[in-house]
């Protein structure tokens, strides 16, 4: 009775061993590939960030004017597998340590295909106060429903008065 116990428990356990490989074969990670930020305003041309950027520049990536109608458009692919649940999150900071906005956005659930997904987020207004001119530093993530993250990027931006 031990020798049958021990004989179904061994093949048990290979079964379980041999079903999780071909799973595991079978259904690759999803890999997400996200190709570019474009932020759209009506004064100017789309302002492309390409990714990646090199994070050890110290320079500003880009300048927005105070109080304009602007939208953010996300391109990326998605390969191997669906992806469930993808997140655009979105940390604004004036001075380091005190957040000024916190976004996080369901973008949504994603097959694989050859061409670039496009998402646009509803539109926004950038500050326009007595203090919304200098500088900002922004953190991006884009995160599944099983927390894996495929993007983490920093940088900053300038307000300024104009658009010079």
């Amino acid at each position: 009775m031990i020798l049958l116990i021990f004989l179904f428990y061994f093949n048990k356990n290979n079964l379980i061993d041999c079903v999780s490989f071909l799973t595991n074969a079978e259904n690759p990670d999803p890999k997400v590939t996200i190709q570019s930020l474009t932020i759209i305003t009506s004064d100017r041309p789309g302002l492309v960030i390409p990714i990646p950027f090199d994070p050890n520049v110290r320079s500003y990536e880009f300048t927005l004017k105070k109080g304009i109608q602007y939208q953010l458009k996300l391109s990326f692919t998605v390969s191997n597998n669906i992806v469930s649940g993808l997140r655009y999150m979105n940390t604004v900071r004036k001075i380091p340590g005190f957040i000024l906005e916190s976004t996080t956005v369901m973008l949504g659930t994603f097959s694989p295909q050859n061409e670039p997904y496009t998402y646009k987020l509803e539109e926004d207004t950038t500050p326009s106060g007595l203090f919304s001119l200098g500088e900002y530093f922004v953190e991006i993530k884009f995160v599944d429903d099983d927390n894996k993250c495929y993007l983490e990027i920093e940088y900053d931006f300038q307000i300024t008065q104009d658009w010079s």
